[in-house]
């Protein structure tokens, strides 16, 4: 109770307060703090899975998912002797929701599971579709939110969905903070992920009572520091606007896309459609492995990831290894996409293409 810890209190809770501002949620008591959108689909896998998915069940992701909104559903599955089943997606990276259809017309399907924009590809989900297919078969949804939230204004009042997890590190804020939303009515019916120190209101020998939500799933010492910082970081998104984050991120795309498809040998990953993409471009460049492309543009001062950038199930569905994956976001400019393709151009030279 004394003046310090009270101060802590007040602005850790005040950054729940942003969070269900900043995406359209009326009840605070939804928003679970956890460590990023990993744990968060961990904590639904446990909490709400082990409960309700049995024997012969199906859970329903997709091909371009990130591993950790595969994994967690192959544990359970195998746990269950259920089963994991997967959207397709066509040679421009969109998915054949065809193939949703034909899974919900099974009548075993629990969830269905989906990122609202590819990590590698930076295809943006059809999410209303999908959820307005699954709420008329009763079938709950679950959205990795990791890469739309920092990048287009998310409302989840609109989307509809059941469960919803971000991170923190992804939108300016530091890392080891995330959140994970579930609907009330849903919270309510999940068991505990983990036990100990305040996710409890009484503790006796054997047994134990659950504090309020949404306490219930927060147990430890919180993460006060990194709650506080990413209250700050939703502060600054909210004043710069995220349909301007947005706006200059379909620029920068737009104009990589034209500038990145001169480079001869190039082979850009997803949709041609700048309104179905968000700000990554995942790339191949001749026969060069992602790797030594990216440490030789490295050397201009252009960072890109390379590898499978946890999406093996999709670099399997693209026939490759890996990719480079150049990304945007508010800080970057037109000039910096001019620094890539020239770099490009060092490798073309080094390589001899």
């Amino acid at each position: 109770v004394y003046a310090l810890a009270e101060e802590s209190t007040e602005a850790y809770e005040a950054t729940r307060d942003k969070i269900a501002n900043f995406i359209n949620v009326k009840d605070r008591q939804e928003i679970i703090f956890v460590r990023g959108t990993t744990e968060a689909i961990n904590l639904v896998a446990y909490a709400w899975g082990r409960p309700h998915v049995k024997e012969g069940d199906i859970i329903v992701t997709t091909e371009y998912e990130h591993h950790s909104n595969i994994v967690p559903w192959q544990l359970l599955t195998q746990e269950k002797h259920a089963k994991v089943e997967y959207i397709r997606m066509d040679d421009d990276g969109e998915l054949i929701l065809d193939d949703l259809d034909k899974f919900l017309a099974t009548g075993k399907v629990k969830l269905v599971t989906f990122s609202l924009m590819s990590n590698v590809l930076g295809t943006i989900t059809d999410a209303h579709k999908i959820i307005e297919k699954c709420k008329a078969a009763g079938v709950l949804t679950l959205i990795d939110g990791a890469q739309a939230v920092p990048h287009m204004q998310v409302d989840i009042e609109k989307l509809g969905c059941d469960f919803f997890a971000f991170s923190g590190h992804k939108m300016l804020g530091p890392t080891g903070i995330g959140v994970l939303w579930v609907k009330k009515s849903v919270l309510e019916t999940m068991v505990p992920f983990h036990g100990g120190g305040d996710m409890i209101r009484e503790v006796h020998k054997y047994e134990t009572t659950w504090n309020d939500l949404p306490y219930k799933f927060e147990a430890g010492t919180p993460n006060i520091a990194d709650v506080i910082g990413f209250g700050a970081a939703i502060d600054y998104l909210t004043k710069i606007g995220m349909d301007n984050v947005r706006e200059h991120e379909v620029e920068l795309t737009k104009y990589a896309m034209e500038k990145l498809s001169q480079v001869k040998g190039l082979h850009i990953y997803g949709t041609k459609d700048i309104s179905k993409r968000g700000g990554v471009i995942s790339f191949n460049f001749a026969d060069v492995h992602p790797h030594d492309v990216a440490q030789i543009i490295d050397e201009e001062g252009i960072a890109v990831r390379s590898g499978h950038h946890c999406a093996q199930v999709l670099m399997e569905r693209l026939n490759v290894a890996a990719t480079s994956r150049a990304s945007f976001y508010i800080y970057n400019t037109k000039e910096d996409i001019d620094i890539l393709v020239n770099s490009l151009n060092i490798v073309a030279k080094v390589f001899k293409l």
